[in-house]
């Protein structure tokens, strides 16, 4: 593969462990606590903090078939890579890759209207147009902090990192101390939330989760990546275990469920306010500003890469549209476009939903691929392969049923993008499977 133009932005041993580390955290706190908590209450219930727990353990066995790929073959774009390594230069592995970039795009949307929720409730504003307003603004931001390359990109994230982890975990300790220890969302029985609830809240969860990908997706920009790459994840993903069970009992002790779900737009600074009043309110208000800009740039860091990869692997075409510059340039202005447009135009509930439809959808792929073509090479456990699949194909299903009662059109809107992104890339590149991949299997 040509790197041409790609050495200008991004070079190899860039990324150290702890800035991959604080790249995997600030795109999953980011999401997984401002955006996601509320949305996982709705369909939990009280139960919502085992939800994450849940999710994690999906998210493990996930991560084995990422970490194991990446061992083996460390490469910027890692998704992109693990699925030409599994199927070939195709249809499926394009089409797999894409859903992927689109889901970091989805999230890179969502984490922007969390961000412009929070910043507006001190005004007591919800919706209007200052909300869209605010969230392209601060997707804009991330694109001026990422056009001036890794070092800012590791420096800011890690400074972020430590801001949102150390606040976030001074929200929650201080939550359930003035609680009494009560958790008063078990208080409010009036709904019952069944078996069926529970697990497609897990689709939440385990998007709360996905910024994992972040870490795979920088590759061999990372030190020592086939030590570090897997180093990286696991750590990224106990920091979080760790910090969202503390923000969701810290809610949970402030909030009944019921308010939980009106505010699960901005749940968090809903709950700072009976628990730390008006000055812990704006405190947490600020923290979330900051978590959610941190998270915004570390997903469209990552997202503009593999989308770079893509190109650079034939597997999606490329216009320069006048524009000059190196390729990272291109598809960093692709991703601010693009998450901006989903802002403007979807709520954060259809927004988070529509990107766990396509992760979710992406990540079965990756698992059957791996098992299929790469698990003796690899040395990988077919059994904890088909683990991954079978987990993530009962949350679809789940999250799938609920999402037909609720909200249909979202499984409408799901269904026509995955099937129009497969068409696509079938036509462009003219075969599902590479030959290859089946004379070398």
């Amino acid at each position: 593969m040509d790197n041409g133009d790609r050495s200008s932005l991004y070079r190899e041993g860039s990324i150290t462990l702890g800035g991959a580390v604080a790249m995997g955290t600030g795109v999953m706190i980011g999401a997984g606590i401002f955006a996601l908590t509320g949305q996982i209450a709705q369909l939990a219930g009280p139960l919502f903090p085992l939800a994450f727990i849940a999710g994690a353990i999906v998210t493990g066995f996930s991560a084995y078939s990422y970490i194991r790929m990446s061992n083996q073959w460390p490469s910027s774009g890692g998704i992109a890579m693990i699925l030409q390594k599994c199927y070939g230069p195709g249809a499926v592995a394009a089409g797999a890759a894409l859903l992927m970039a689109l889901s970091m795009v989805i999230a890179e949307s969502l984490v922007a209207r969390t961000f412009a929720t929070y910043v507006l409730r001190p005004f007591e504003i919800e919706g209007g147009p200052l909300v869209p307003v605010l969230a392209v603004g601060v997707i804009v931001f991330a694109y001026v902090v990422n056009i001036s390359g890794n070092r800012s990109v590791g420096v800011f994230s890690l400074i972020m990192a430590a801001i949102k982890i150390g606040g976030i975990g001074l929200f929650g300790i201080a939550a359930i101390w003035s609680s009494g220890f009560r958790f008063t969302a078990a208080s409010d029985p009036a709904q019952a939330y069944g078996l069926t609830g529970f697990i497609a809240s897990m689709a939440f969860a385990i998007l709360a989760f996905k910024g994992f990908t972040t870490i795979t997706n920088s590759g061999s920009e990372i030190t020592e990546p086939n030590r570090n790459v897997g180093r990286a994840i696991m750590l990224s993903i106990g920091i979080c275990v760790a910090v969202y069970l503390l923000v969701a009992f810290g809610v949970g002790s402030s909030l009944t469920i019921d308010q939980i779900v009106a505010a699960r737009d901005y749940s968090l600074a809903e709950a700072a306010q009976p628990a730390l009043g008006r000055t812990g309110f704006l405190l947490t208000v600020i923290l979330a500003a900051v978590a959610t800009a941190s998270g915004v740039l570390a997903s469209v860091f990552a997202v503009s890469r593999m989308l770079a990869m893509l190109t650079d692997m034939k597997m999606i075409p490329h216009s320069h549209f006048g524009m000059s510059g190196p390729i990272q340039r291109h598809t960093l202005v692709y991703t601010v476009v693009i998450a901006s447009l989903l802002a403007v135009f979807f709520d954060l509930g259809r927004i988070a939903s529509l990107g766990a439809f396509f992760y979710l959808v992406m990540d079965m792929v990756v698992h059957w691929g791996v098992f299929r073509f790469r698990r003796k090479e690899i040395g990988a456990s077919g059994l904890v392969l088909l683990t991954a699949l079978m987990l993530d194909a009962v949350v679809l299903a789940a999250f799938t049923a609920m999402k037909l009662q609720s909200d249909p059109i979202i499984v409408v809107y799901a269904i026509s993008g995955i099937a129009a992104v497969f068409a696509f890339e079938r036509s462009y590149l003219s075969r599902w499977l590479a030959p290859q991949v089946a004379h070398e299997h």
